[in-house]
């Protein structure tokens, strides 16, 4: 699944009239980045979720045929945050662990390294805290996710999940890292440090600075 239904506010006016997923870096759509991460892994069914200006979405995507994959759209009236909008799409992704991709993430992380049964409820991928999110998310002991003091890591918004991590939630709004933190206090993720290429595009700036470098993917 890729996430692709928020506005992108901090975007300014780059997203008054275009969705954030559709912004373009050294020629291509932001999600386009995500879409080829899963070719490379030959994974070629796609859910993607989408609200802001999602007719714009759907009609530069398609069915994905453009791009040697099949696309399935979850739409949402309003966006529904990270969490809810992933419980939304359930229906769609089926009963075996599946993996969510962000369309403003642009990696180089492998998914084939993903597990294709995490041990927990899921199995998340997680790097060094960037500049803006110095906090932190989350540290690791061994492969276990822990919300113990430092916490030097961040969710990398890569990550495999079983939709029992869903079980106990309602249709609306709320954030997948809620409910990640709940389940890390549990003991149910499992995650992998990367110290490879990792960029999240939050901001105007932060897409000038990446228009203006070479990325690997």
């Amino acid at each position: 699944m890729i996430l692709a239904a928020g506005r992108g506010s901090r975007m300014g006016h780059l997203t008054d009239h275009t969705p954030k997923p559709l912004l373009r870096l050294h020629g291509k759509y932001l999600i386009e980045y995500a879409i080829e991460s899963f070719l490379r892994s030959d994974i070629r069914e796609i859910v993607i979720n989408v609200s802001y200006l999602q007719d714009q979405i759907k009609e530069a995507l398609g069915n994905g045929e453009k791009f040697n994959v099949k696309i399935f759209y979850s739409e949402e009236d309003e966006a529904l945050e990270t969490g809810g909008g992933i419980f939304k799409a359930l229906p769609l992704l089926g009963d075996d662990p599946f993996i969510v991709l962000s369309a403003d993430v642009i990696s180089d992380f492998q998914l084939l390294d993903l597990p294709k049964n995490p041990d927990g409820l899921a199995h998340i991928v997680l790097v060094d805290n960037p500049p803006f999110h110095s906090v932190g998310d989350f540290s690791l002991h061994g492969n276990q996710v822990s919300l113990a003091l430092p916490t030097p890591y961040t969710y990398s918004n890569v990550g495999v999940y079983r939709k029992e991590l869903f079980v106990n939630c309602r249709p609306g709004k709320f954030r997948l890292g809620d409910l990640l933190k709940k389940a890390v206090q549990e003991g149910q993720i499992t995650g992998e440090y990367f110290s490879g290429n990792w960029h999240n595009i939050g901001t105007e700036n932060q897409l000038v600075e990446l228009c203006a470098k070479e990325i690997s993917t």
